[in-house]
């Protein structure tokens, strides 16, 4: 995805804060999770949750206000009732990144809050079906 960072994104040396990239990369696999078939919000209405357990930002430079970015996201690992979406984010036709990392979820129940399998809807959809 693209986005445009703007003047509210950054601090006073006209930086991007550091813990916007964490808001960036939310954007990022909300939209995963759109391009796939499958949005949160449906997720959330049949009943589960992706809780982050993990966060983790690798800042490699920096953006600055109305810098075009470009946000890519891809699932990184799943196992049993986790799962890893990793990020890069680079200056939009520039090869360096800028920020990589990921986040860790865990699938849950909403009524429980407790940890539960992955939807077989959420599978299909990792596997490409």
């Amino acid at each position: 995805m693209e986005y445009r960072v703007p003047y509210a994104d950054t601090d006073m040396m006209g930086v991007v804060y550091y813990a916007n990239y964490l808001v960036m990369f939310e954007r990022a696999r909300n939209e995963l999770m759109r391009a796939c078939g499958y949005t949160y919000k449906e997720c959330e209405a049949e009943g589960w949750g992706l809780p982050v357990t993990h966060a983790e930002c690798n800042y490699k430079g920096s953006a600055h206000y109305d810098d075009l970015l470009e946000i890519s996201a891809w699932v990184q690992a799943q196992k049993g009732v986790r799962i890893e979406i990793a990020c890069e984010i680079r200056r939009k036709g520039e090869e360096a990144v800028l920020v990589n990392g990921f986040t860790r979820h865990a699938f849950i129940d909403l009524k429980t809050f407790r940890p539960c399998p992955p939807p077989e809807r959420f599978v299909a959809m990792m596997q490409g079906e």
